[in-house]
C-alpha cells in the first residue's frame, strides 16, 4: 500500500509520529488505529489491519502514542488519559481531511482507549469502533510493569521494565492509568461494536471480552482469535484479524454513490501511490499497479497482465461457449499468456525492415479425458476466434479526445 509518513501537533506542543496507509485508488472512508501498550505503529497488528482496510478503500492511519517511537511527549507522566487525547487529535486531524465518519480500531490497551476516547472525539465522527485483545479493567495493565510501584506513589516517580525495556514513570501515569471504568464507558455507547479476543490469550484473559461485550450495546459482535497470542507474533493471525475488520467495517463506511461506474466500457482513475490507478466497469472495480522492481506499490496487476488476462480469459469463455453449444466432454481449460516485445523469429509480419514486432505467446492445456482428438483440434481451432484475439490481430485504431 502506498504509504504517507505525517505529523499531528497535539495541544500540548509535541508531535505525534503517524503513517497514514492509502488505497491505491479512491477513498471510500478513514480510520484510526491505535497501537498496544508500549508497542509503536510498526507492531505487526498495527501494520497488517491498516494494510488490510486500504486494501478494501479506507485510509488508515496508524500513530505513535505520546513518548514512543517517533512522537514527542514523555510516555512516563502520560499515563492512559493522554493515550485518549492522542486519539481525539488525530481522529479530527482524519476528519478534516477526508470528511465523514471514521473507524475507530484498538489493539490491547489501544482497544480500551478507543472505548474511551469514542465520545470525545463525537458520534458524528465516529462510524463504528473495533477492539482486538482488550482489557476491560484497564488498570489490569499494570499487572505487565516489572518494578516497586509502591515506591513511585511514595517518592513520585521511578525506574520500571516493561517488555523488556526501560521507562521512568511518574505517580501521574499510575494515577491517570487507574481512573478509567471501561464497562461504564462502553455501556453510554451508541455505536457498533466489534471485539475480537483469543480465547488463548495469556496476557489479557478472555474473560475481558466478556465483560466487554455484555457491557456493550446492540449491535455487538465477536470474533474468535482461538490459537492467537496477545501480539498477533503470528502473522497469518494477524492477517485473519485484519480482514475481518475490513469486511466488518465496510458495512458501516458503505461505498461512496459519486465514484464513477460508466454506463458502458471503463473508466480509470489516477490515485495514491506513484502509478497506481483504479479501473471502474459498470458493475466491478479493481487496482492496477507496477511491481516494486518498477517502482511502484505492487498493489495489483499491471498494464501487460490485463492485457494478457484479457486474452486468456476470453479464450477460455470461448471454447466453453462452443463446448457447452456442442455438447462436448469438456472439464475446463488452462490457457497461459506471455508477452514477448522483441519477436525477432518471425517478421512474416513485419511491414517495414527492422520494425519491432511483439509477440503474445499462449499455451491451452485442455481439461476432459474422453475428448476425442478431432475434438481437441476443433477446440484449439475455436480458440483463435475468440474476439479479443480478433482484436489483437486486427486493425486496431485508437481515438483520442480530450475533455475539460
Amino acid at each position: 500500500m502506498p504509504t504517507e509518513q505525517i505529523t499531528i501537533e497535539t495541544a500540548r506542543g509535541y508531535e505525534l509520529a503517524g503513517s497514514l496507509e492509502l488505497p491505491t485508488g479512491l477513498v471510500r472512508g478513514a480510520a484510526l488505529f491505535a497501537h498496544c501498550f508500549t508497542c509503536t505503529k510498526q507492531s505487526k497488528a498495527a501494520v497488517e489491519v491498516t494494510r488490510a482496510l486500504a486494501r478494501q478503500g479506507i485510509a488508515c492511519l496508524r500513530f505513535d502514542f505520546t513518548g514512543l517511537g517517533g512522537s514527542g511527549g514523555d510516555f512516563g507522566r502520560a499515563g492512559f488519559a493522554s493515550d485518549v487525547e492522542d486519539l481525539v487529535v488525530s481522529a479530527n486531524h482524519l476528519c478534516e481531511r477526508f470528511g465523514g465518519q471514521i473507524l475507530l480500531i484498538g489493539h490491547s490497551l489501544g482497544g480500551a482507549a478507543v472505548l474511551a476516547a469514542a465520545d470525545m472525539i463525537g458520534r458524528d465522527r465516529v462510524a463504528a469502533i473495533a477492539t482486538i485483545g482488550a482489557p476491560a479493567d484497564v488498570p489490569h495493565v499494570l499487572g505487565n510493569i516489572k518494578g516497586d510501584l509502591d515506591a513511585i506513589e511514595r517518592d513520585g516517580s521511578g525506574e520500571v521494565t516493561i517488555g523488556g525495556r526501560a521507562f521512568h514513570l511518574s505517580r501521574e501515569f499510575l494515577d491517570k492509568t487507574r481512573a478509567i471504568d471501561l464497562p461504564a464507558e462502553v455501556a453510554r455507547l451508541k455505536l457498533p461494536i466489534l471485539i475480537a479476543h483469543s480465547p488463548t490469550d495469556g496476557t489479557v484473559g478472555i474473560e475481558n471480552a466478556s465483560q466487554l461485550f455484555e457491557a456493550a450495546r446492540h449491535p455487538k459482535s465477536f470474533i474468535s482469535l482461538a490459537g492467537a497470542d496477545h501480539l498477533l507474533t503470528n502473522v497469518e493471525d494477524a492477517h485473519f484479524v485484519a480482514d475481518m475488520i475490513a469486511a466488518w467495517g465496510a458495512r458501516y463506511i458503505p461505498m461512496r454513490q459519486d465514484w464513477p461506474l460508466p454506463e458502458k466500457g471503463v473508466v480509470v482513475c489516477s490515485g495514491n501511490g506513484k502509478f497506481g490507478t483504479e479501473v471502474h466497469t459498470p458493475s466491478h472495480r479493481f487496482v492496477a499497479d507496477e511491481p516494486r522492481s518498477y517502482g511502484g506499490d505492487d498493489t495489483g496487476p499491471t498494464p501487460y497482465d490485463l492485457l494478457l488476462a484479457a486474452l486468456g480469459t476470453c479464450t477460455a469463455m470461448t471454447m466453453k461457449m462452443y463446448a457447452d453449444r456442442k455438447g462436448l466432454p469438456f472439464e475446463g481449460a488452462r490457457v497461459a499468456v506471455t508477452h514477448e516485445r522483441d519477436h525477432g523469429k518471425d517478421c512474416d509480419h513485419c511491414e517495414d525492415e527492422g520494425s519491432q514486432v511483439q509477440a503474445l505467446h499462449r499455451t491451452i492445456t485442455l481439461l476432459g479425458d474422453d475428448l476425442s482428438a478431432e475434438q481437441r483440434d476443433k477446440l484449439i481451432e475455436i480458440a483463435d476466434k475468440c474476439p479479443v484475439h480478433r482484436t489483437l490481430e486486427g486493425h486496431l485504431h485508437i481515438h483520442t479526445v480530450h475533455e475539460d
